[in-house]
């Protein structure tokens, strides 16, 4: 098994840590990466994990057929699918803040509170990275993450490749809703959806994270 640790933007890329010129390059990056370890390792199946942007990025490399034959099956908890902004307002002038001021740090765009874990010690752990970035979102990457979530949401029926996917319904960074969607709308005819109770964004760091580990290790078991 493999594990793809690196995303533009991300800390452990070049350039401007969280600014993101286009989620299109992520998309790319990980079509490269799957064809080089499909490659490296022929007749063994091939599956992508992503969390919250990482998930919506499986879910557009998953778009092109060419890449979804490839993979044989994806899981995906808290995906960024149908991201809604802090204010209506910004949904309407991203475009352009996106264009003339990229790099700007948006503080009023950020919501009063946005936890992702129930767990005190979770979050010290997490937050005490320094890869793990924690200012005010950047006008381009909001926009990217904004226009990639409302392009899934469009097309989620073209979505075929098995898949499971985990939320928390008492997420309040992405939408366990739309979640909901991409299970109920996606031609795949192998998917599962785990929805779980009062749990926020952060799945693996939450309390019942065993949990959670559980049920992805038994769903990828049963697939290989």
């Amino acid at each position: 098994m493999e594990f793809y640790l690196g995303r533009t933007g991300h800390g452990g890329s070049d350039g401007l840590h969280a600014y993101v010129p286009s989620l299109d390059y992520a998309v790319t990056d990980l079509n490269s990466f799957l064809e080089k370890v499909i490659a490296e390792n022929p007749g063994l199946p091939c599956f992508c994990v992503g969390h919250s942007t990482g998930g919506a990025i499986i879910l557009k490399a998953m778009l092109d057929p060419k890449i979804e034959a490839q993979v044989s099956g994806i899981v995906l908890t808290s995906p960024a699918v149908g991201v809604q902004p802090s204010h209506p307002i910004f949904g309407v002038i991203a475009p352009f803040l996106a264009f003339l001021i990229p790099r700007y740090q948006l503080s009023a765009a950020k919501k009063k509170i946005m936890p992702v874990s129930r767990d005190p010690e979770s979050l010290l752990a997490k937050y005490s990275d320094p890869l793990v970035y924690t200012g005010f979102i950047r006008a381009r990457t909001g926009y990217e993450i904004l226009r990639l979530g409302s392009h899934l949401l469009e097309n989620l029926n073209r979505i075929k490749v098995p898949f499971l996917v985990l939320h928390g319904t008492a997420d309040t960074v992405t939408d366990p809703k739309a979640t909901q969607r991409l299970y109920d709308e996606a031609s795949s005819s192998d998917k599962s959806i785990k929805l779980f109770d009062g749990l926020l964004h952060d799945l693996l760091f939450e309390p019942e994270r065993g949990i959670i580990a559980g049920v992805i290790l038994d769903w990828l078991n049963r697939r290989v």
